[in-house]
């Protein structure tokens, strides 16, 4: 029978789909939103009902955005483990599963960005007359969904920093790739708005003016040397974890 000291680490699944679920009802909200009013107070950044329904919006969720992603930072470093080096197996094997669901959910929230949300402010631009740089489509896209997939990266970045030996002693290439994919698109969004509005009309998806937004594409590549670099980890974890809990059973037996 398995001592308490070497049971087996529990797996955060029951918080990630928690998590999972709380993303996927804000992001439907939106879409439901949009939907609902994109098309009817939508068109016209001048109206009266513009303000009222979509740069209210904005000026909502921007600070709490900043807020909420401060506070998780701020959160995971004041309460950062200070010892690692005593840290023993298998509590460092259940940090590297907490660590596997946090990129899990970092990748969900960069389909729903890229899919539903990239594509329907791409539909957007070729069906209606762009006026300002503040769309519907761009209230929810540039200025929450971006936000929140920049926000999951950085907060699995600094609890892999903070809470594992593997990456505190040295930053990991492949993961501050992947994390710097999304905050590194943010300033070709500024310019491509920006030539939009003063001197590039068209919105073929193929226009040097997007060329940039394929950097966010090619940080995706890191995820291969990430997975190579946790996969490694965690065997060697898993092979300690049980020789740990073999023990005491072959002392009960030699007894």
């Amino acid at each position: 029978m398995k001592t308490a000291a070497y049971s087996s680490p529990k797996t955060p699944w029951a918080r990630f789909f928690l998590l999972l679920s709380l993303v996927a009802i804000i992001f439907s909200a939106y879409r439901v939103y949009q939907h609902a009013t994109a098309f009817t107070v939508g068109l016209d950044y001048f109206s009266p009902e513009f303000q009222q329904y979509w740069m209210r919006l904005l000026y909502i969720q921007l600070p709490v955005l900043a807020l909420a992603g401060a506070g998780i930072v701020g959160w995971l470093l004041v309460t950062r483990d200070r010892n690692l080096d005593k840290l023993e197996p298998a509590e460092e094997l259940r940090r590297y599963f907490v660590l596997l669901s946090q990129i899990l959910l970092f990748a969900c929230i960069a389909y729903l960005t890229a899919s539903p949300f990239t594509e329907a402010d791409a539909a957007w631009h070729q069906v209606t007359v762009r006026d300002t740089d503040f769309t519907p489509t761009h209230i929810v896209l540039f200025y929450f969904a971006i936000p929140m997939f920049i926000m999951s990266g950085v907060a699995a970045f600094v609890y892999a920093r903070t809470r594992l030996p593997q990456f505190a002693d040295r930053v990991s290439l492949p993961f501050a790739l992947l994390v710097a994919g999304p905050i590194m698109i943010m300033p070709n969004l500024g310019l491509n708005e920006w030539g939009h509005t003063f001197f590039y009309a068209e919105e073929l998806f193929a226009a040097p003016i997007h060329w940039g937004f394929v950097l966010l594409g090619w940080s995706a590549f890191a995820a291969g040397g990430l997975l190579v670099q946790l996969l490694t980890r965690i065997v060697e974890l898993t092979r300690l974890v049980s020789e740990d809990s073999a023990e005491p059973q072959k002392v009960l037996a030699a007894g």
